[in-house]
């Protein structure tokens, strides 16, 4: 019978390697509450400002807001796992930062227009996160 002799460096070894088993999943998951939270603001306040689109006052905060997000997006850590998927976040944020400008201009042509971009990103955003296995929880 052969006896295997686990030494420190060889114990250190293992209990790093489940430590990244079990901190990869994690990882991704902090990055996916995160942008949980960033998409779901952005699309309930423009979903607020659309029939309200000729309110300029509310369309001013809600621009101030969009571009504070796309911000927090931009400076983010974003694991290698979903690192294919953040720039489709970046255009979602960037869309709503774009249709939140144009509305605070009194442009409602341009609002709806990139109003739909971002819907559109947003389904690009979660096809590519599909792919690579991770779902983009619900957010409040």
């Amino acid at each position: 019978m052969t006896r295997i002799r686990l030494t420190r460096r060889g114990f250190a070894g293992l209990s790093l390697a489940a430590v990244a088993l079990v901190v990869t999943p994690a990882w991704a998951g902090t990055y996916l509450n995160r942008a949980a939270v960033l998409v779901a603001g952005a699309t309930r306040e423009a979903n607020y400002l659309r029939p309200r689109v000729g309110d300029r006052e509310l369309a001013a905060v809600i621009h101030r807001l969009a571009q504070a997000r796309l911000a927090a997006a931009e400076d983010m850590t974003v694991p290698k796992e979903v690192v294919l998927a953040h720039p489709h976040l970046l255009l979602v944020l960037e869309s709503y930062e774009q249709a939140t400008e144009a509305a605070s201009r009194g442009d409602a042509a341009r609002f709806v227009t990139f109003y739909q971009r971002a819907l559109d990103e947003e389904r690009t955003f979660r096809a590519v996160l599909k792919t690579f296995g991770w779902v983009l929880p619900d957010a409040p």
